[in-house]
């Protein structure tokens, strides 16, 4: 029997992305539904001296595409931007120096897709993070159903006992379904940690970097001891 949770792979995601993988046995990328418009699919924020800047990465994409087909846009110098807005904004943190010629590399590659990118991140910061949850790609699974029954099918196809939702679940989730199918639902209420930021006041939300940058290795243990549910 297995614990699962699903959600579409993010730009730089922040914490409460990262506490869902670590709190459940099979982690769902969900790559085949259809890309978001200004939503968190290739945007988020980071912290700077004056508050927080939004870091987009431009895309090409038409109406009704899903995520794993939506292209970046490498005409525009993108790559240029995000490099110096993260050094500008980070370079004075303790840990900086420790992950940012990792981080350079993958945005000195030419990445076609914009999943690509992001599992590119994703999978760095989930090693950097000892987070060993089995994971897997929605489109692996072939199922065709939509909202709800969609993420019912996933479970059932998992062999799950427990599906860990996001907070925006309870918009959109048959519970009763899940019932009938012997699977309980938990939603998300991350408790965001505090820790420690070169600038005041402390400001949550931000893009995960912010937390490697200026905790580093004690990342493992704040992220760990933060309430989930």
């Amino acid at each position: 029997m297995t614990i699962v949770s699903i959600h579409q792979p993010g730009y730089l995601p922040w914490l409460g992305f990262f506490k869902k993988i670590m709190s459940c046995d099979i982690f769902v990328f969900l790559d085949d539904v259809q890309y978001e418009k200004r939503g968190w699919q290739n945007r988020n924020r980071i912290r700077t001296n004056t508050g927080t800047v939004l870091l987009t990465v431009p895309v090409k994409s038409k109406l009704g595409m899903n995520l794993n087909e939506v292209k970046i846009n490498n005409q525009s110098n993108w790559t240029r931007k995000h490099k110096k807005s993260i050094e500008v904004s980070y370079s004075k943190t303790p840990h900086f120096n420790e992950y940012w010629n990792d981080f350079k590399k993958i945005y000195d590659r030419d990445f076609e897709l914009l999943i690509e990118l992001n599992m590119k991140i994703i999978y760095y910061i989930m090693e950097k993070l000892n987070i060993r949850t089995k994971t897997i790609f929605s489109s692996e699974l072939h199922i065709s159903e939509k909202s709800s029954n969609r993420i019912l099918e996933i479970c059932k196809a998992l062999n799950c006992y427990e599906y860990l939702s996001g907070s925006q679940g309870k918009s959109y989730l048959n519970e009763a379904d899940f019932v009938k199918n012997n699977i309980s639902v938990k939603f998300q209420n991350f408790h965001h940690p505090v820790y420690r930021q070169i600038y005041e006041p402390f400001i949550s939300n931000m893009a995960i970097i912010d937390l490697l940058f200026n905790e580093g290795r004690d990342s493992v243990e704040i992220l760990d001891r933060a309430q989930n549910f």
